[in-house]
């Protein structure tokens, strides 16, 4: 089990990210995007992943780590029940969906010519 608190310390330990409030929500964002957010009443945490990681991470076990259940979960928002998942996997998770803004924001916009 991870408490809001870890989830907290554990998201800002990486490198660059700034928290800020998101609706009823809290973010942590790296170059003004979002990477995570936490619902401190529920008890849950949401990340962006690709595809790809999406699935992997939501292989180990959907009553844990599962897509968000709406056009979100396909565009790689994941929710995460802190409440049930190991540190170690959230610290994974964490890492990637962290690296996947990181990757996003340095990729140059395509032009046209």
């Amino acid at each position: 089990m991870v408490s809001n608190a870890v989830f907290r310390e554990l998201a800002l330990a990486l490198p660059d990210t700034v928290e800020l409030p998101h609706f009823e929500n809290t973010s942590f964002r790296i170059k003004k995007k979002i990477f995570a957010t936490l619902s401190e009443k529920n008890n849950r945490a949401c990340l962006k992943f690709s595809e790809v990681d999406q699935s992997v991470f939501s292989s180990f076990d959907q009553t844990v780590i599962y897509p968000v259940p709406n056009k979100w979960g396909k565009q790689g928002w994941t929710f995460i029940e802190l409440a049930k998942v190991e540190e170690e996997t959230l610290i994974d998770a964490l890492k990637t969906a962290h690296q996947q803004v990181v990757n996003a924001s340095q990729r140059k916009p395509k032009t046209n010519g």
